[in-house]
């Protein structure tokens, strides 16, 4: 195992409990070390850090694993993934859902790893060239503890280019067939498909807020922007919404939505595909509104440096938004980029607010859901912020 030291001071940031290193701070480097491989970490003046993975392709050069010197073998990683479960198993009791994500990455002590269960399915995504060479080990470490009927891979994710690593799916173990499934969260069923759907077959992290649009539901007709499979307007109309219109760029996921409003036997729903900016534009100028408006977009930006454009994007969506929920309704609206913080983001909105004329008083805010944690010491592990205002 090679050994690398740290230019002086560049410890700080993993003495304060971050698990990356940049490679800048890095003294002189072996020139044979591949993508990938475990090392171990010294300050400038040889007092250990710990072990983990390097990749010399990526500016995240180093990703902490044991800060006792644990190296990433079937032990390590049955420890880790059974450690994440039990966390799981106190937030999700048994019936409330059979979804949720076991491993969220840096926050649960496996930098560059997220596994998703589904029933008894897994999905796994790797983010490093560490993880991604023992995927095959992490594997066998999921099928000797929980035996499960399918495991799938999904890294489709475009930071894996950061890391020189390349964007696939595939099935790793059980029939293809597998990857149709029923979930079910508090009251709501979804039929999805692990290998075709967003992310890793379904998104996860808006599971407390879809719960949270119950409340101000009830009576209320609602629109649905970015509905993927439909998990805000199912919600809504778990919760006693008269009806619901979905709105997606995608066919294929308000095929979805369609097949999940009608396996919760909900029939007042209309379907809108397109651009969203150009069907709400269409909306305004029929002079529709909605009791509960609600915007879930993508990601506007994978970047800081693309921060002003996203901050344009969220202001004008959130401003057509705006207009087409009545006064005395509420409106929601998130946001899942990582770059744009809470503050800039609710700016966003607040401009928005002008522009479109509405008095909005904040009632509720959150983020991501318990089953994807915040490590305080790793801003970068938290992305997600969703607030609803009524609207004035």
């Amino acid at each position: 195992m090679h050994s690398l030291y740290l230019k002086p001071k560049e410890h700080r940031r993993l003495f304060r409990g971050h698990l990356w290193s940049f490679s800048n701070e890095f003294q002189s480097l072996p020139g044979d070390i591949a993508a990938g491989e475990t090392v171990r970490l010294y300050t400038h003046d040889g007092q250990f850090i710990g072990t983990g993975f390097y990749n010399p392709h990526s500016l995240i050069s180093f990703r902490l694993l044991s800060r006792e010197g644990e190296v990433p073998d079937a032990a390590f990683f049955r420890k880790k993934i059974l450690a994440a479960l039990a966390l799981r198993e106190k937030l999700y009791p048994s019936g409330e859902t059979n979804a949720f994500r076991l491993v969220h990455g840096e926050s649960d002590g496996l930098p560059g790893l997220v596994i998703d269960r589904f029933d008894s399915s897994f999905v796994l995504q790797a983010f490093s060239a560490g993880m991604d060479v023992h995927l095959s080990l992490i594997c066998d470490v999921l099928r000797e503890l929980f035996d499960p009927t399918s495991i799938f891979v999904r890294n489709e994710s475009v930071l894996r280019e950061l890391e020189g690593l390349p964007l696939y799916r595939k099935p790793v173990f059980g029939p293809d067939e597998e990857a149709l499934k029923t979930i079910y969260d508090t009251g709501v069923s979804y039929r999805i498909n692990l290998l075709e759907g967003h992310k890793t077959g379904f998104f996860l992290d808006q599971r407390e807020n879809r719960r949270m649009v119950r409340k101000f539901a009830k009576g209320a007709e609602v629109l649905d922007v970015f509905t993927s499979d439909g998990g805000f307007a199912l919600n809504a109309l778990h919760g006693g919404a008269v009806s619901a219109t979905m709105v997606d760029i995608s066919g294929q996921a308000l095929k979805r939505a369609g097949e999940n409003a009608r396996l919760n036997d909900f029939h007042a729903v209309t379907f809108l595909q397109g651009d969203a900016f150009e069907v709400l534009d269409g909306l305004i100028s029929a002079k529709k509104s909605y009791d509960l408006v609600i915007l879930d977009p993508p990601s506007f930006t994978k970047s800081r440096k693309n921060l002003p454009t996203a901050l344009k994007a969220y202001k004008k969506l959130n401003r057509l938004g705006l207009r087409l929920a009545r006064k005395g309704g509420f409106f929601a609206t998130a946001s899942c980029s990582r770059h744009v913080s809470e503050g800039d983001f609710l700016d966003a909105v607040h401009q928005a607010s002008l522009s479109a004329g509405k008095n909005l008083r904040l009632i509720c805010r959150n983020s991501q859901p318990p089953d994807h944690p915040v490590l305080l010491s790793m801003p970068e592990t938290s992305y997600l912020k969703f607030a609803c205002f009524y609207v004035g």
